[in-house]
């Protein structure tokens, strides 16, 4: 990412921070507004121009989406004012802007948990994957099968995922739903630990791993536990690139290093 599209994504994240009245239907109408940009070359680039008028490119905003909500063409407005490293970069903030408005609209929500539990179907299941990232279906359909799967979602994790599946951009499944649990943490403050454990965690270990890797990080984790024969026991817990890995298998090959060496 460069210097320009980081400034300019913290800004148009600003601005929706201070809209009011975010629902999840700012947050739909967003989604189409990458997809519109994001199909339209002429458009984003249009957005990227950075030699045109500030006012220019609000004017373009203000045209092109005349019907969406106040609050929406106010957030596409500051997007358009800002200096952008490339038009892929403008598609990828406003797509990120669509599921920041879905954790503000539903607070209380276990977005991270619901979208993690639907990318191990999908890592479970090649020919799923396969099927939700080609480019030759037909992007309602990949749609239709994914709210399939979701039966018992929640309306806000449905609409992320739903709008990612049809609107790919090359991108693999597996990596569109890992960002988007990024961007939900990054907006509420949090990080999400994976933890693998060969048993599910009752309800006071959970409490007892979030309090504590909460402490160790400073600031608030959310648990995404996977069963996972191979730890045999203990813990491997994984925080972006940090792993922990308290599990009676690593000690294991540890040692076996040790008496190899």
């Amino acid at each position: 990412m460069g210097s320009a599209t980081t400034q300019a994504l913290a800004a148009s994240t600003k601005a929706l921070a201070a809209a009011s009245g975010v629902t999840l239907d700012t947050a739909d109408e967003l989604f189409s507004a990458a997809a519109l940009v994001g199909d339209s070359s002429q458009l984003s680039g249009a957005l990227a121009d950075s030699t045109a008028p500030t006012g220019t490119r609000a004017a373009v905003i203000a045209k092109v989406f005349v019907s969406a909500s106040s609050a929406v063409r106010d957030v596409l407005a500051v997007v358009a004012e800002q200096r952008w490293s490339s038009a892929a970069d403008i598609v990828d903030a406003i797509e990120e802007l669509a599921i920041r408005a879905t954790a503000i609209a539903k607070p209380s929500a276990d977005l991270e948990g619901e979208l993690f539990s639907f990318l191990r179907i999908v890592a479970a299941n090649p020919e799923l994957e396969l099927a939700l990232g080609s480019r030759l279906g037909d992007p309602a359909s990949r749609s239709a099968l994914v709210g399939k799967l979701l039966t018992g979602a929640s309306p806000a994790a449905a609409l992320i995922t739903t709008s990612l599946v049809r609107q790919p951009r090359g991108r693999r499944i597996r990596q569109l739903l890992n960002r988007a649990m990024s961007i939900v943490s990054a907006q509420r403050d949090r990080v999400v630990a994976t933890v693998h454990s060969a048993t599910p965690l009752s309800d006071a270990q959970r409490a007892r791993l979030t309090d504590a890797l909460s402490s160790r990080y400073g600031t608030q984790v959310s648990l995404n536990v996977v069963i996972d024969s191979t730890v045999v026991g203990g813990l491997r817990v994984q925080i972006a690139d940090d792993v922990i890995d308290g599990s009676i298998s690593a000690r294991l090959a540890d040692l076996r290093q040790k008496l190899a060496g």
